[in-house]
């Protein structure tokens, strides 16, 4: 018989807190042991239930979300999901080490709560399986070339401990980067507030992608939360699409729908990297671009939150070298 996930609840909210028992204990693989309301009371439970997974809201009494699991993951080595409004402060917890966020519904109606619901139960049992270390804030020094062909362009996929991986990437970048397209599977309106957080700690400009924008040296453009992005050429410059539509790959924003359009637009003048993340998003789009003499980067299991996205593409030949987070800049440059 399959062993359930153990799942510790922590949120403040009596009412919050039921309505996630209630709906994640709804499953069958899922069995939530344990709830707290505040990061004192968590630690107790951690200790007397041994969870497989903790929800952890942000703003609490005695100590706020992002403190908590700053101070437990070096001692715990728990996967923890974010559970919160709408707020920045949800990038502070996965740079502290969370694994991964669910945005609280702003109108609880039945239907948006059943879809958090959904959401959260996926993460969990994504976050069963992924890697958990406390933060690392050491970042590689930033990597540097003096002048690039004209005309390259670098795609780059992730999901699950995406954001944290985009983040080493591109501090170690230099200003004179040709464009950067990237799919990070992130909701709504999250990447808008990503986007504005990577502009601001990077030497790179980044922006959410919107519809017709050209993808230039030294700019980073992420694609929205709920809409898929591809690439065009119009004359000897390449432009973005940006675009609703169903999921492709189990996702919108789908990575396989960005390399897809890289392989057919960019060819060998392009460069694709897969990060880490569930699923197989990107693996075929990878192999499409690698088939078109793109030049093809993986990360590596050791370093990989989930080693899903990456072994997908691994498994089927998409990926020229596999290196750790760490390496990826100087992979990327020598490609250069």
């Amino acid at each position: 018989m399959k062993k359930k996930i153990k799942v510790l609840v922590v949120d403040d909210s009596i009412v919050f807190r039921e309505a996630i028992i209630r709906g994640i204990g709804a499953d069958i693989n899922i069995e939530v042991v344990a709830r707290a309301s505040d990061p004192f009371e968590a630690r107790d439970r951690i200790l007397e239930w041994e969870p497989d997974v903790m929800t952890c809201d942000i703003e609490m009494p005695r100590m706020n979300g992002i403190e908590f699991v700053r101070r437990l993951l070096p001692q715990y080595s728990i996967p923890v999901i974010i559970v919160s409004g709408l707020s920045e402060a949800v990038f502070d917890a996965m740079d502290a080490g969370a694994v991964d966020f669910v945005a609280k519904p702003v109108d609880k109606s039945a239907a948006n709560m059943q879809i958090f619901i959904q959401e959260l139960i996926s993460k969990i049992k994504i976050a069963a399986v992924s890697k958990v270390t406390p933060h690392n804030t050491v970042i590689a020094g930033q990597v540097y070339g003096n002048h690039f062909p004209e005309n390259r362009i670098i795609a780059m996929g992730a999901s699950t401990g995406g954001t944290e991986a985009l983040y080493s990437i591109l501090m170690q970048l230099p200003a004179n980067i040709p464009g950067i397209v990237i799919v990070q599977h992130i909701p709504p309106v999250f990447s808008k507030m990503f986007s504005e957080r990577l502009n601001n700690q990077t030497s790179l400009a980044v922006k959410e992608a919107e519809d017709g924008e050209y993808v230039e040296t030294g700019k980073v453009l992420i694609a929205p939360g709920d809409r898929h992005m591809r690439i065009n050429k119009l004359g000897g410059k390449y432009k973005v699409e940006v675009f609703s539509g169903e999921k492709l790959s189990g996702h919108c924003p789908s990575v396989d729908m960005l390399f897809d359009s890289v392989a057919k637009k960019a060819g060998n003048e392009a460069i694709g990297i897969i990060l880490t993340g569930m699923g197989y998003d990107g693996a075929k789009g990878l192999l499409a671009m690698k088939r078109k003499g793109a030049r093809t980067i993986g990360q590596d299991e050791k370093s990989c939150v989930v080693y899903g996205m990456p072994k997908a593409a691994y498994d089927i030949g998409a990926v020229e070298v596999q290196v750790p987070l760490l390496g990826v800049p100087k992979a990327l440059m020598s490609m250069l």
